[in-house]
């Protein structure tokens, strides 16, 4: 008979785990036979003593399979959903999701909110007036029908077992492990009623994982454990040491994530939108290389055609598109300032991680999962790595609802921006392709 310490024993001494050893634990676990301190000293072990690819893969689909598994079969087409694993100022989503669609691509996307000094979608989205992210099951299956697009948060029904497991990793100290990050991910995506997955997994001073070898495994669990479940799955491997884009918080990202489905172009920003939309529009089958994929993808952004699905999914989500169509809709903040420059010379680098921290302080992000954001809260950066400055000139902007922290925020902030004599250029944000030959580097097409 199977016993909850002798499981833990095993995995804390570095053995495998069968797959009835871990559902033994994970369904006993949702049942309340196993308990907290119990699954703690799992997750720690499994923290310190790693998984191996099957252990991984049986993780996954037990937690998959913990809950409802939704079923777009009915709806005509590839369904081809994105996943980030986070960064600060990272609304890729927000231009991306649109624009496939506008392809004729079903995108189904689920997405989480934002923990630490990286943005979530749904806090994002929920920075729209009226925006509704809590939909049923019925509900999303409709909107997929009816839009070709919907962009919602993890029901109860999804992969319940990452949900309480995800709760017990935030207050253990057990969130980086990588074993862990692939099965929380994947069994939220596999249950969405997918065909194809593009991964994004962000190195640098911004992002979860610091190194790019480090991301080079995970994509690699990842893209694994996809295409073994039956979805066809590749992965980018992108750099994140300087925020994407310029905007940092909930509603300053919604507004130039608008901007750009306008037509603006935020070059490395728009540079992993299109890549990562190439890749879903190749998968889906509407394009025959990720190259021809791009290509469609900015066609979408130039027709006004993706701007106009953004518009019809926040309607068919229940946001008001007036704040959309005209940013001045929404009201003012309360607190404002500016940084300036202290001297002349040239941006140099970003502390990423201190950035996201500030925006933070300033109200957009949580430090643990049940706090409020401020929906306006937030940075706007003027200027990118590489980029010539003068002094006293405006370096970012800071907006808050919050008083007492805009002081702090804008101390912290100036800390993060390094100046220099000589110009560092910034170079491509994508850096490999990962899928089922293995890992090569990615070069993006000069559309200009």
């Amino acid at each position: 008979m199977m016993s909850g310490l002798e499981i833990i024993k095993k995995k804390r001494n570095g053995r495998t785990l069968t797959r009835g050893e871990i559902e033994f634990l994970i369904d006993g676990f949702l049942a309340g036979e196993v308990p907290d301190y119990q699954m703690s000293a799992m997750l720690m072990a499994i923290y310190f003593q790693g998984m191996d690819p099957e252990e991984t893969a049986s993780l996954t689909d037990v937690m998959l399979r913990s809950g409802s598994i939704i079923d777009l079969s009915s709806i005509p087409g590839r369904k081809v959903d994105k996943h980030s694993t986070g960064g600060v100022g990272d609304k890729v989503s927000l231009v991306l999701a649109p624009m496939v669609a506008a392809c004729g691509v079903p995108v189904p996307m689920v997405s989480g909110r934002g923990l630490g000094h990286t943005g979530g979608t749904l806090d994002k989205l929920e920075s729209i007036p009226g925006f509704r992210t809590d939909l049923s099951v019925e509900e999303f299956h409709r909107a997929v029908s009816e839009t070709g697009l919907v962009l919602a948060g993890q029901t109860a029904a999804i992969a319940p077992a990452d949900r309480k497991l995800y709760a017990l990793r935030d207050v253990t100290a057990t969130i980086e492990s990588f074993p862990l990050i692939a099965g929380s991910i994947m069994s939220k995506k596999l249950a969405e009623g997918i065909d194809a997955l593009v991964l994004d997994v962000k190195f640098g001073s911004g992002a979860f994982v610091r190194g790019s070898k480090d991301a080079e495994r995970l994509a690699n669990m990842l893209v694994s454990i996809g295409n073994a479940a039956g979805k066809d799955t590749v992965a980018f491997i992108t750099e994140m040491e300087q925020p994407l884009g310029f905007a940092i918080g909930n509603w300053p990202e919604v507004v130039e994530a608008v901007d750009c489905l306008r037509g603006r172009d935020v070059p490395d920003l728009m540079e992993v939108v299109t890549v990562l939309g190439g890749a879903m529009v190749f998968l889906a089958g509407k394009a025959g290389s990720i190259q021809e994929g791009m290509g469609l993808c900015r066609s979408a952004i130039w027709s006004g055609k993706a701007y106009g699905k953004f518009l019809e999914i926040v309607r068919w989500q229940g946001g008001d598109v007036r704040y959309l169509e005209d940013a001045r809709h929404c009201p003012p903040p309360r607190h404002t300032a500016r940084l300036r420059s202290s001297a002349g010379g040239f941006l140099t680098g970003f502390d990423t991680l201190g950035i996201g921290m500030a925006a933070t302080l300033l109200g957009a992000g949580r430090r643990k999962l049940d706090e409020p954001v401020d929906p306006r809260a937030g940075i706007v950066l003027t200027k990118k790595r590489g980029d010539r400055v003068e002094k006293d000139e405006v370096l970012a902007l800071l907006q808050t609802d919050r008083d007492g922290v805009l002081d702090l925020a804008l101390s912290e902030l100036a800390r993060c921006i390094t100046l220099g004599e000589t110009a560092r250029t910034s170079g491509s944000c994508v850096r490999l392709l990962v899928d089922r030959e293995g890992t090569r580097p990615w070069v993006t097409p000069d559309f200009h």
